[in-house]
């Protein structure tokens, strides 16, 4: 009895975050979609609000992304959805917590995406030393936390970094997981993030993102190597997408090794998504490309996000789950240039797709 009424006390003093499994998806660009009046459909053929259907599906989560001036951003990058500023995200961060989801404020530290093949240093930081960028990623982050901590918006979670395996503003920080070189520079960078993180939002947890859960050898190298020099974060967060890191079984493998590796982090898989169709997608090379891994369809979608779920459930350090542009929906005003087809609404008719059921 003792020992149940000791357990029931340790776990009523834990962080809200740390007992629950997170379920969510990055729902950046949702503000545009509601502007243009575009309708998401439920599973009964009921016009509802993106965020009621998604709550009506289990979830308990968003995660929201904020470049540093993506007005300076190339007009592409523009069609296919970068413009969050922190005037723009500000609604959409108060709208969630209004809902009461957990938020997860993703910082891509440049003016347009940031990802394992870009990471281009802002522009208004392009002259600016190592111990500027430092000073520029702290004050940035400081401000933009403070801006949503006022308007009753702070966020649960932070990535401080956005899929920054190879580094960030590049090339100053560009680094390799199997090369020493500009280690010190990107993570006094990091750090510099994180320290405004624990100033402004001591509750929140830190991330720090990978995309390279298809690669052990890259991932613990890369985890490792912020560990040696005294990286202060809370949770590895990794994107997984099949067509690129390797197939479920694999992945669960990264996620063994890392909870073996880094017993003190909690894991997050912070992207994720499948196709389900190919149409006006000017990146596919053919209606049925990756469809060795799923069917490419709503039914083969379905399958990928009932495996991937029902992986994740066997590894109880996984804290949460978020699908990637969820909110893409075309059947109304168009929004992006060239269709994505990975969201969990059809593009046609705004119906919401079998995938979202299955995330539960």
């Amino acid at each position: 009895m003792k020992f149940i009424l000791s357990l029931i006390l340790i776990l009523s003093l834990l962080p809200v975050n740390a007992q629950t499994r997170l379920l969510g998806g990055d729902i950046s660009l949702l503000p545009t979609y509601e502007q243009r009046g575009t309708k998401y459909i439920d599973a009964e053929g009921t016009a509802r609000s993106f965020i009621d259907i998604a709550k009506a599906n289990g979830w308990n989560a968003a995660r929201v992304r904020l470049f540093v001036n993506p007005d300076d951003a190339p007009t592409e990058n523009k069609d296919e959805g970068v413009c969050q500023d922190l005037n723009y995200i500000t609604p959409l961060c108060k709208q969630i917590k209004q809902e009461g989801m957990n938020l997860m404020l993703d910082f891509h530290y440049s003016d347009t995406w940031a990802d394992p093949g870009k990471q281009f240093t802002p522009k208004a930081w392009t002259k600016c030393s190592p111990q500027q960028l430092c000073d520029s990623v702290y004050e940035h982050t400081f401000h933009a936390l403070r801006h949503l901590a006022e308007n009753g918006c702070a966020p649960d979670l932070i990535q401080v970094g956005n899929e920054i395996t190879f580094g960030m503003l590049w090339p100053t920080a560009k680094t390799d997981p199997f090369s020493e070189k500009n280690w010190d520079v990107l993570t006094d960078l990091i750090k510099s993030g994180v320290c405004a993180c624990r100033e402004v939002c001591p509750k929140a947890r830190v991330i720090i993102h990978t995309e390279h859960a298809g690669d052990w050898e890259a991932t613990k190298n890369y985890y490792t190597r912020l560990a040696a020099h005294g990286v202060d974060y809370d949770i590895i967060g990794l994107s997984y997408y099949p067509m690129w890191h390797k197939d479920i079984p694999n992945l669960s493998r990264t996620l063994d090794s890392l909870t073996v590796t880094f017993p003190s982090k909690d894991i997050m898989i912070v992207e994720t998504a499948f196709y389900y169709s190919h149409d006006n997608d000017r990146w596919a090379k053919s209606s049925d490309e990756y469809s060795d891994l799923y069917p490419i369809s709503e039914e083969g979608q379905a399958q990928f996000t009932s495996e991937l779920v029902a992986m994740l459930k066997r590894h109880p350090r996984v804290k949460g789950l978020y699908w990637w542009f969820p909110e893409e929906n075309e059947s109304g005003k168009k929004v992006i240039g060239s269709w994505i087809n990975r969201g969990l609404f059809d593009n046609h008719t705004g119906r919401m797709l079998k995938a979202m059921k299955c995330l539960q």
